[in-house]
């Protein structure tokens, strides 16, 4: 909930949209969030606001051009080329999205002992000092995304909970970027120049991340030191050929698997059996010539998309469990459009375990 609403906020701030009382709740319902004692770290929450809408100018200072309110410093679009000055010290949200900063320098943040979040997206940002987070020790949410950084920064802090550095150079995962955030829950890294060879050994040794999309990038297998806590992985977009039997021994919690849009020809038999709790499954637009080994075996499938690939034929036992095995979640999406497959061959019985006819995409249209 969190990171919707911040997302959400952020959106908000970029539109400005000022005016409107579900703009100051969604505010005040943020702080909130950021201010609660009782959050362990965590990057939900189920607290509700309980007091009334808090007035809209509270700093004292400002830097010029930017707007404050709230211990929020909004200064996006303002075509800025450095990070201003005069940020007010109990500041907990900056936004500086869309503007023309090339550098972090060391004192740009510093003494903002109390900052949440951070956004930097879409700058021309290249270079990032060691030392530009060393007051940020509360820091959660950090935002790099479309920049020009060719490694992620170094000395993060240790407390943040989600990391975007989408659509940067980066061309390596050094061992100890992320060194001690046992927190980092979320990291999304795509369209960066990246490869197998670029995630150095122990990467991610002691972190406990949930979410992770590296799509859109060179990756020519499915990386083997990634976080074992993983519940969603997203490839989107490689130039993955085939699936092997130990790619997903690491990630047991698995629920959330994309390979869409890879070269894939071939999955192993039995590669999906250490992802038992897996409940979608996206292979569309790749190589295959037939579904996937060991579908029926996965008791919480629920979509799976093999569109747009060569499967020419569709066996009985293909998605549904045989004999006495039962299946505890029915399936509610598999395609299978745009394949070489004659659908009126196609047995009735193979999808006997959907929740509806609906549920089924087949044909070639």
């Amino acid at each position: 909930m969190k990171e919707y609403l911040l997302l959400l906020f952020l959106g908000l701030c970029s539109a400005k949209r000022f005016i409107g009382p579900s703009y100051f709740t969604l505010k005040h319902m943020m702080l909130q969030d950021m201010e609660d004692e009782n959050d362990n770290n965590s990057i939900f929450t189920t607290r509700r606001p309980s007091s009334p809408q808090i007035p809209f100018d509270i700093f004292p200072v400002c830097p010029f051009g930017c707007q404050c309110y709230m211990r929020v410093v909004h200064c996006s679009d303002l075509g800025l080329t450095s990070v201003p000055s005069n940020i007010p010290p109990d500041t907990r949200m900056i936004d500086l999205q869309n503007n023309k900063i090339k550098e972090v320098k060391e004192n740009d943040f510093k003494g903002l002992t109390s900052l949440y979040a951070l956004a930097l997206n879409n700058n021309k940002i290249s270079k990032i000092h060691p030392k530009a987070f060393q007051s940020t020790k509360k820091l959660r949410r950090l935002y790099l995304s479309h920049n020009q950084l060719t490694e992620i920064p170094a000395n993060l802090p240790k407390s943040l909970a989600e990391l975007r550095i989408h659509d940067n150079k980066v061309k390596k995962i050094q061992k100890e970027a992320f060194e001690g955030m046992k927190g980092l829950h979320v990291l999304e890294m795509s369209a960066n120049p990246l490869d197998n060879d670029g995630i150095e050994p122990g990467a991610f040794e002691g972190v406990t991340v949930y979410h992770i999309r590296i799509a859109e990038a060179k990756l020519t297998s499915v990386p083997k030191g990634l976080p074992s806590s993983l519940l969603e992985l997203h490839l989107d977009d490689n130039k993955i050929t085939a699936i092997e039997l130990e790619d997903f021994i690491r990630y047991k919690d698995l629920q959330r698997l994309g390979l869409g849009n890879n070269k894939i020809k071939d999955v192993e038999n039995g590669s999906f059996s250490s992802i038992p709790k897996v409940r979608e499954i996206h292979l569309e637009n790749n190589k295959l010539k037939k579904v996937p080994p060991g579908l029926s075996d996965l008791k919480y499938l629920q979509i799976v998309f093999l569109h747009s690939n060569n499967i020419a034929k569709v066996g009985v036992n293909d998605f549904c469990p045989t004999g006495g095995s039962t299946k505890k979640t029915l399936y509610s999406g598999i395609s299978l459009f745009n394949n070489p497959v004659k659908y009126w061959e196609v047995q009735p019985a193979t999808f006997r375990c959907i929740l509806g006819r609906n549920s089924v995409q087949l044909g070639n249209f």
